[in-house]
């Protein structure tokens, strides 16, 4: 029996940057691929972005494939319209994925990329798990006349799970956890604190815990980058300091995702947005799709190999110079999607 996908191409250069990555997918195994219409495609067909049949679809998959959501069509202040970021909210939650994991990682052939020197971003090789279902995001939000406000909530068990599942990380790879918060100002980043410390010494004594307020952090991202492990942070501070960890790869383009839960199944994204400036031109930068499919791989379908022989086509591609426009060197002619995503095809055929 074929592992079921759910696909949900979005929105902008959404469905440009699905179709290579399912041709990869494709390569490697008996799969099933369902599209669903998802964001701002949603709200323009259904008036919704996450519709009941396709939350259905994506709780009957193995796993879910998202790209990209959003876009200047459907901004908006009235809080009554629908947002293309309202289904991306909803799924994670209907799904209960608290825990988005977020590498980054300095590609050699890549380096000369990011607007940070060189040395500076050599050896950086972090993750960040970031919580995705509490904080301000989730939390009850008010508008009157003149005012407004949201409601910034974290219970004791949301904290405890997502520390839990960074320590674990941890644990795999240098034992170094950094909890990051604003304990001098926010009560919510207090109780984070406490819970980090109580849970590391009594279930993970052998990890080294150092606890940074996040603006500490996000200076330091840019200072000392590879000195970082593994970060755990509440939702909105994940969602910033990840994006701009993006920089030390090179570009947005480059950094895919893992959006998981207690189960196997899982939501993989790459952390770009729908770009709908460059929307239709061929142009977007397919590999951080690809490189969530293999975290897909890795994660929700236990096959592992699989997912290492996609993350070293990937980088085969960019070492032979197959460089999308966000990461190519000034001057240099740059890749289209379709030649990007033709690259790890054949770096994936030369390898089996």
């Amino acid at each position: 029996m074929p592992v079921s996908i759910a696909v949900l191409p979005g929105d902008g250069i959404g469905p440009e940057i699905t179709a290579p990555t399912l041709e990869i997918l494709a390569r490697l195994g008996d799969f099933a691929f369902a599209e669903h219409p998802f964001g701002g495609a949603s709200i323009d067909a259904h008036g919704t972005a996450l519709t009941d049949e396709t939350l259905a679809a994506c709780r009957e998959a193995d796993a879910v494939l998202l790209a990209a959501v959003g876009g200047p069509k459907w901004d908006t202040t009235d809080p009554d319209a629908p947002r293309p970021e309202q289904g991306l909210l909803g799924l994670r939650k209907a799904l209960g994925l608290y825990a988005n994991l977020r590498p980054v990682r300095a590609v050699e052939a890549l380096l000369d990329a990011s607007p940070r020197r060189r040395e500076v971003v050599e050896g950086t090789d972090m993750l960040v798990v970031r919580e995705l279902t509490g904080g301000i995001y989730f939390g009850e939000k008010k508008r009157d006349k003149d005012s407004a406000s949201d409601l910034c909530v974290y219970t004791e068990g949301e904290v405890e799970r997502i520390v839990r599942s960074a320590a674990r990380i941890a644990q795999g790879r240098r034992k170094k956890l950094c909890s990051v918060d604003k304990a001098n100002v926010l009560e919510t980043s207090r109780l984070w604190r406490e819970v980090a410390a109580r849970v590391v010494a009594k279930e993970f004594p052998d990890l080294q815990l150092t606890n940074m307020l996040v603006d500490a952090c996000a200076m330091h991202l840019i200072r000392r980058p590879a000195d970082f492990d593994v970060i755990v942070t509440e939702n909105m501070f994940g969602d910033i300091l990840t994006d701009e960890a993006s920089m030390l790869a090179g570009s947005m383009g480059m950094l895919p995702s893992a959006s998981l839960g207690d189960g196997k199944r899982g939501l993989y994204e790459p952390i770009h947005g729908s770009a709908p400036d460059i929307a239709g031109k061929g142009v977007a930068n397919p590999y951080a799709t690809i490189l969530s499919v293999a975290m897909m791989l890795r994660h929700s379908l236990g096959l592992e190999a699989e997912a290492r022989a996609v993350e070293a086509a990937v980088n085969d591609a960019i070492v032979a110079g197959i460089l999308p426009a966000d990461v190519a060197a000034p001057g240099a002619k740059p890749a289209t999607t379709g030649e990007a995503g033709a690259a790890v095809r054949l770096a994936l055929r030369a390898a089996r």
